[in-house]
């Protein structure tokens, strides 16, 4: 029984920790990553395909990202289609391919960045919280209907809360990554 609570916070811990990855991926350093085209959706003949579906994309050097579409009828919808993504960055078309040059960031851009990033792990740090709490309202229940004895709720909520304490170590350690790469120049 108590298994089962361990086994579904892991899950939702791990979840809640790989979108906090994810979503670090989408957030801009100064380096060209493809990882910024993610989530990119072109209107092709009207039907929204993934930007990666459409066209072959490269990083040749580290601030720049070519997108070569394999039909050249389609370049001007993904060039819109980049447009209207909200990523920052103007594309360049020269007929054949689209050019996106990665500006480098100010220093106050990457402050500001920073500090995004910080609020990014502390939402999802409270997430995890949130699990911890639902976990520890699971373990409640379970003692007043008699499933487990009161000393097994109390391990129970020490159990839960190392897993939680396990988790947000890992959001910091991953967000120190993160606050490194984009404050260094």
């Amino acid at each position: 029984m108590l298994e089962l609570v361990y086994e579904e916070i892991e899950e939702k811990m791990g979840k809640t920790l790989e979108v906090f990855k994810n979503d670090l991926k989408k957030v801009r350093t100064g380096r060209a990553s493809l990882a910024l085209l993610d989530g990119i959706v072109v209107d092709y003949y009207g039907t929204p395909t993934p930007l990666n579906q459409l066209a072959s994309l490269s990083v040749p050097e580290s601030r720049l990202i070519v997108i070569q579409p394999w039909d050249a009828t389609a370049i001007k919808d993904v060039e819109k289609a980049i447009l209207q993504a909200n990523i920052d960055l103007t594309p360049s078309n020269d007929g054949k391919v689209i050019r996106l040059s990665i500006p480098p960031l100010t220093e106050d851009r990457r402050k500001e960045i920073a500090k995004r990033v910080n609020q990014m792990a502390e939402e999802h740090k409270v997430a995890m919280r949130n699990i911890r709490r639902d976990a520890n309202e699971t373990l409640k229940q379970m003692k007043k209907d008699g499933d487990i004895s009161e000393d097994e709720s109390f391990a129970g909520k020490d159990k839960v809360q190392k897993v939680t304490d396990g988790y947000i170590e890992r959001i910091d350690e991953v967000f120190k990554a993160k606050e490194k790469e984009i404050l260094e120049l």
